[in-house]
């Protein structure tokens, strides 16, 4: 049961601003026994290099991604490796390269402000903020922040940290169990201090129909948003795994079919857009909002998508639009060529709008690729169509035409 309002207790023990951590370390015949995928842990996201050495959380939201990495089951949070070595090892990692990849901290199977986490993330943001990185650093989170957190984020000096607050407003607690008023709280805390090194995100996800999409849940966002430095819509991860948890759960299913890539129906956009207005800063993409708060061009180098930024501020598309260049076919082999995918990778086509290229047998070294050039970088295995914005097909009109 979670306890509301006040200082919460899960995992560890909070007195006031006072927390004492209890995440136990797994031994390494522990590490080994976990799946493949678990063991992993720096992996390439597409909004950043992602550390996840502390692996378990009691929120059970249903549509966890953990069901994917084979976690589900874990809701006690467990280190697999000190939070030095952690660091030691994304530092080193060959797709990490310093002042230019964004990371994200926890972002996979954990919370990172819970009570026994907590410590651990300031543990690794000050690790690599003593190293006078300037890198982006994301840190979600949908759990209760306190006042000792404003003091000890303004402390870092580099680093451009951004809290994105995961918010849904989903009231069904069997898909949702933890509020998404206790976000709403923490996004109001954290953004209230007039002078703040770090910056604050709306995260408005995810939008499922019939869910969380009724006018009063789409204006209630609408009104949390004007607190937040700048708003992010997006919608469902519903991979195999996670319709096989509702139908073995009976919860209501949201869609018929599964997809690799979030969904977010064109009707539920255009009434998200319409609800919104010029209001506030929205945007569909998260690094578009990350680089917007901390007012630099957009390090996914999304501007060559033009129908993508028609909702961006004008100051923010002047940035991008400074930044933008389309590297030529040797300067993106050039790139490719320093990691050992990079050799089986091949250019299909370059424009102003995108590289496609053929040949890379997973999506992280095209992250790395894309995070290295500012400019997007397709696979001609999985077309980008015009329009949805990198999302999937489902709900959206047929059509041809790939961007």
């Amino acid at each position: 049961m979670f306890t509301l309002p006040g200082h919460v207790a899960i995992g560890g023990i909070v007195r006031g601003d006072l927390v004492t951590p209890s995440v136990p370390l797994l031994a390494k015949e522990q590490v080994e026994r976990l799946p493949e995928r678990a063991r992993e842990v720096v992996e390439y996201r597409k909004s950043g290099l992602s550390l996840n050495h502390i692996q378990g959380c009691p929120l059970d939201c249903a549509y966890c991604i953990r069901h994917t990495y084979g976690l589900w089951d874990q809701r006690q949070p467990r280190a697999l490796m000190p939070d030095a070595e952690a660091v030691r090892q994304l530092v080193q990692h060959r797709y990490f390269q310093p002042h230019v990849t964004p990371v994200q901290v926890f972002n996979r199977a954990t919370d990172p402000f819970l009570p026994a986490v907590r410590a651990h993330t300031f543990a690794v943001l000050e690790d690599l903020d003593r190293r006078g990185l300037t890198n982006h650093l994301l840190v979600i989170t949908r759990y209760q922040m306190i006042p000792a957190d404003v003091e000890r984020l303004n402390q870092l000096l580099h680093l451009k940290v951004t809290l994105l607050f995961t918010y849904s407003g989903i009231e069904n607690t069997r898909i949702e169990p933890y509020p998404s008023r206790v976000a709403a709280g923490s996004l109001k805390l954290m953004s209230a201090p007039s002078r703040r090194r770090y910056r604050t995100v709306l995260y408005w996800r995810p939008l499922v129909p019939g869910l969380n999409d009724s006018d009063e849940h789409l204006h209630r966002a609408c009104e949390l948003a004007r607190y937040a430095d700048a708003t992010v819509f997006t919608g469902l991860f519903y991979r195999d795994e996670i319709a096989a948890y509702y139908r073995a759960n009976h919860l209501p299913e949201p869609y018929d079919e599964t997809a690799r890539r979030k969904i977010v129906p064109e009707t539920l956009e255009q009434r998200v857009l319409a609800v919104f207005g010029m209001s506030v800063p929205l945007f569909r993409k998260t690094s578009c909002a990350v680089s917007y708060v901390h007012g630099m061009p957009d390090y996914n180098g999304h501007y060559g998508i033009r129908e993508m930024c028609d909702i961006c501020p004008l100051s923010q598309l002047a940035r991008c639009a400074g930044a933008h260049r389309a590297p030529t076919r040797k300067c993106l082999e050039q790139v490719a060529a320093v990691l050992p995918e990079g050799h089986q990778m091949e250019v299909v086509e370059i424009d102003e709008r995108a590289a496609v290229v053929s040949g890379l047998d997973t999506e992280q070294p095209r992250y790395y690729l894309q995070h290295a050039l500012g400019f997007q970088v397709h696979d001609v295995a999985h077309p980008h169509r015009t329009r949805r914005h990198g999302r999937a097909d489902i709900g959206w009109k047929d059509t041809t035409d790939d961007d």
